[in-house]
């Protein structure tokens, strides 16, 4: 395996993968990306040529991840930040490794939502729809505000700083919120600590209906070939559920607590963690299953439930929190706003321009 870590990694970060995971990749249109907020990184798997490459990426908390046609949209603990890919500046990003890179991802906008514990986030016909934790609401991004609250589960009576049932989930479908998880139905601060292992729900948006109870503490609804592909994360399941039939099915089971959820094609990339403090995840169905849990990428065959292949973090990096596709490139790096280089690449509707030393007017 490749590896670019961030100097500024305090921790040294180890991996590996089976060769089963590495072949898939290979064959993959595409690249992933995935955050840690545990490590404060968004990692970038591709492939080059004949291995895997890893690009680790610095950033405060990096949460949930939204990919649209050459944007991207992240939440960190305090802003949402979007990034657009700047391609025709990608390859000479390294002037000695021209080429390497075949898609450059800057940031353009940050929008400063304050504390407010963002999980996922999702691009929609109208705009970015963020999971809006501590309020307990689906909100949506201003210039003036914080945020706009934009929908909240009706046993939740107020708008408040709370997080009174852990919203944390998004489905997107046609453009629009559908569906939601939560971690409990309360309408105190904290209540779904109380039942968390048996507690979570889904929630249709369009409705208000509640369409699945009885889950631990379910994470990433996903909508994909007409089923609402979910994460049930307490029991180190991948759910099922057909809205036709109004049920849920259990597709597999991993070792690990699960977070982060994409779907390309026929497969499932899931994100695996290992559990921290136990008055949060203690008492867990898969806590129960498994001794030793992982942390790192599963990818499943959705028609048979196969495990395929695993990607997994050995160290520095035990919990995961979104796992996204990028299709059609293979090498893509981020940067964040610290970073120096972004203040030397200029695009423009028509052009695009590094500032080199040789160019620079003094």
């Amino acid at each position: 395996t490749h590896a670019d870590l961030n100097p500024q990694a305090n921790e040294q970060i180890e991996c590996r993968n089976t060769e089963p995971f590495a072949n898939w990749l290979a064959q993959l249109n595409g690249s992933l990306a995935v955050t840690t907020y545990q490590a404060g990184k968004v990692a970038l798997l591709g492939w080059r040529g004949q291995q895997l490459s890893l690009l680790m990426r610095q950033f405060t908390k990096p949460m949930g991840l939204a990919v649209g046609p050459g944007k991207l949209a992240l939440a960190t603990r305090h802003e949402i930040t979007l990034f657009a890919d700047a391609a025709l500046l990608a390859k000479d990003l390294l002037i000695d490794q021209r080429g390497r890179y075949d898609a450059l991802y800057l940031p353009r906008a940050t929008y400063h939502t304050g504390d407010v514990n963002v999980h996922d986030v999702a691009f929609g016909s109208d705009g970015l729809w963020f999971v809006n934790s501590r309020f307990s609401c689906l909100s949506a991004l201003s210039k003036d505000f914080s945020f706009v609250p934009r929908w909240k589960p009706s046993f939740v009576s107020e708008v408040v700083p709370e997080d009174r049932c852990h919203l944390n989930g998004l489905a997107m479908v046609d453009g629009k919120p559908k569906y939601v998880t939560a971690l409990g139905e309360c309408d105190n601060v904290g209540g779904w600590r109380e039942k968390k292992a048996t507690g979570g729900i889904m929630i249709d948006v369009e409705t208000g209906n509640m369409v699945l109870r009885g889950l631990s503490m379910p994470h990433s609804p996903r909508w994909h070939n007409g089923h609402v592909w979910l994460l049930n994360s307490g029991a180190g399941e991948l759910l099922a559920f057909d809205p036709e039939v109004g049920s849920a099915g259990v597709v597999c089971k991993l070792p690990a607590y699960l977070r982060g959820l994409c779907l390309i094609g026929r497969y499932a990339v899931v994100g695996m963690c290992q559990i921290r403090e136990k008055h949060i995840f203690g008492g867990l169905p898969v806590q129960e299953r498994i001794e030793k849990l992982l942390s790192g990428l599963a990818v499943i065959d959705l028609p048979t439930g196969n495990l395929i292949g695993m990607f997994e973090f050995t160290a520095g990096c035990t919990e995961i929190y979104d796992v996204q596709y990028l299709p059609g490139v293979r090498n893509v790096n981020i940067l964040n706003a610290a970073d120096e280089t972004t203040r030397k690449a200029f695009t423009a509707p028509e052009f695009s321009y590094w500032l080199r030393p040789e160019n620079e007017i003094t």
